[in-house]
């Protein structure tokens, strides 16, 4: 009787040991333990006109009792807000339009935009810029507005966590007269006071412009075109909507590109001015180049 008493009670030990124990903690997401090198070499997305389709990547869903709507209008949507990053635990894992992650390509997610989408990713803490190919849903966290893959994190500076930046979607026009492309040329931090060539710029003549000298001073660069009609459309754009800022509009053809320039600037504290209404009213990224 007594050994059977003992025997129970060791049983009803081992069970509440079972109960008790802490389950196996889930995969947790990060770097891989080698990743390849030269990562910050890996060359930005190169935007192209893909169709919106309904349906699809693009259907309604639900996460965690969350419904999301998808956006299938061609807009240049902008946003601010966290981003966070995925890596080894997705890569090589299907996203929600059906592709392959790869956490060293230049992609990310996003939980409402139309897919696929190409997006411009500003880090304003230091100002560093990529363009990426958004692919997939998510990040489903509130206050996140992007999922940025390895690469693109790791050119922006933001491995270490979760950080804040500034997303903008470009639209197909962006995309089709080149407004697209950011200055400087890849490789070059977009944050840093450009120097014009050595070569003098050149103006460009063209009918219902007013064409400047490249006099020394504070300049914005607003666009790089090798054809001159984006150069002449964006121009076009600009005095339509700020038209104080039309005097000091130029087009400079420079290295094989049609540079579209605001200047010259008496201060920096105008310049600065003119790109923050660039920015805020024409979702433009004005470049500060000094002669």
């Amino acid at each position: 009787m007594r050994l059977n008493l003992l025997l129970a009670l060791l049983l009803l030990a081992l069970l509440q040991a079972c109960a008790t124990r802490t389950p196996a903690p889930a995969e947790r997401d990060g770097p891989e333990l080698q990743p390849p090198p030269d990562l910050q070499r890996v060359p930005d997305a190169v935007p192209r006109i893909e169709p919106i389709r309904p349906g699809g990547a693009n259907k309604p869903y639900e996460i965690d009792g969350v419904r999301y709507v998808p956006l299938l209008e061609d807009l240049p949507y902008e946003e601010g807000g966290l981003a966070s990053w995925y890596g080894r635990k997705f890569h090589g894992r299907q996203t929600a339009s059906g592709e392959t992650y790869n956490m060293y390509a230049m992609t990310a997610a996003h939980p409402r935009w139309p897919l696929p989408s190409y997006a411009r990713v500003r880090n304003p803490a230091n100002g560093r810029e990529v363009i990426v190919r958004v692919n997939d849903r998510g990040p489903f966290a509130k206050g996140r507005v992007i999922d940025l893959s390895y690469s693109a994190a790791l050119k922006l500076d933001l491995l270490r966590g979760v950080a804040p930046v500034q997303i903008q979607r470009l639209s197909f026009e962006d995309i089709r007269t080149g407004r697209w492309r950011r200055e400087p040329e890849p490789g070059e931090p977009p944050t840093q006071v450009a120097q014009a060539s050595e070569a003098p710029a050149e103006p460009v003549p063209e009918a219902a412009a007013q064409v400047r000298a490249a006099s020394p001073g504070l300049w914005l660069q607003i666009g790089a075109f090798r054809a001159l009609e984006g150069a002449v459309a964006l121009k076009q754009r600009v005095a339509g909507n700020l038209a104080e800022l039309e005097p000091l509009l130029t087009t400079l053809r420079d290295r094989g590109l049609h540079r579209v320039q605001l200047g010259p600037f008496d201060s920096l504290e105008r310049a600065q001015e003119a790109a923050q209404r660039l920015r805020s009213l024409l979702a433009l990224q004005p470049l500060l180049v000094q002669r």
